[in-house]
């Protein structure tokens, strides 16, 4: 049952609404390393249970790293991984491949960094245009029935894609970007309300310490509850909607244990009316 606190990924799995992104964090020199990996291990010890991370950080280091800090991994924590975003190995450069084939290689690429026989969560990090969605979404979910695959999620999708995929697997979440500042994707976000669906944003603070008249209003209300404008933008996200599972990154301990602790931030309605109002200056909802 989804509480404050938890929601119910997937409708099997309860997760902390707090969760963690670990895209910033590094591999390398061996001291950074050695930090990620605390903090990767001090998540999970203040009970966070959802670790995002994709092939696209670091082209695989950032999953080999959690998997150094976490494996065997606590039958409670739900690793999330990306694909779709690949690297040409001679030119460097980036770009979408989510053709059926290179979906199979990739997340068995995904399996071997995370040293796991089935991953808990695989999102697609970005659709491909050159290939059909009927194919992506439909051989993610044949890799589900083939047991590679717990749930399946997508990144950076309209409510008109999210549907249509949809129509062809079961979706458990939709990781786009969305903070107190920033709502254009307000629509997904009401489609993944009515149909259950996790809504991970992605930077959920970004902007938080800007100089701007937005990010000062959020500045006051955490001078006012004694906590960080860090606070009270996850705050107001898990007010905002029930299925926000926000996964703020960070590379130092304290600003994690910052993070975790907005949790037990409650807003009033004035303050929540008030960061409400800063949708106002938010740009035009795509469908």
């Amino acid at each position: 049952m989804e509480s404050r606190d938890t929601f119910l990924f997937g409708g099997d799995f309860p997760v902390a609404r707090i969760g963690f992104g670990a895209m910033q964090l590094p591999t390398a020199p061996t001291d950074a390393r050695t930090t990620s990996v605390a903090v990767l291990r001090r998540a999970v010890a203040l009970g966070v249970t959802l670790i995002d991370t994709a092939h696209l950080y670091g082209w695989g280091a950032n999953e080999e790293l959690v998997a150094e800090a976490l494996r065997p991994y606590p039958d409670d924590v739900l690793v999330a991984t990306k694909v779709g975003v690949v690297r040409d190995p001679v030119s460097g450069d980036w770009g979408y491949d989510a053709r059926p084939e290179s979906l199979r290689s990739q997340v068995d690429e995904a399996l071997r960094r995370l040293g796991t026989e089935r991953l808990g969560l695989l999102q697609l990090h970005r659709l491909d245009p050159q290939t059909p969605l009927v194919d992506q979404v439909g051989t993610l979910g044949d890799l589900r029935r083939e047991g590679k695959i717990a749930r399946i999620g997508l990144s950076e999708v309209t409510a008109d894609e999210l549907d249509a995929a949809r129509q062809v697997v079961e979706i458990a979440s939709v990781q786009n970007h969305y903070n107190v500042f920033d709502r254009a994707y307000e629509p997904v976000l009401a489609a993944c309300e009515g149909a259950g669906i996790a809504f991970l944003p992605w930077r959920p603070v970004a902007g938080a310490m800007a100089d701007t008249p937005a990010s000062a209003v959020v500045v006051e209300i955490a001078t006012e509850l004694g906590a960080s404008p860090a606070q009270v933008a996850l705050a107001w996200l898990l007010a905002h909607s029930p299925v926000i599972v926000p996964i703020p990154g960070t590379k130092q301990i304290s600003h994690l244990e910052g993070n975790v602790r907005a949790g037990d931030l409650v807003l009033t309605n004035a303050h929540v009316s008030r960061l409400d109002a800063l949708n106002d200056t938010r740009s035009p909802a795509p469908s």
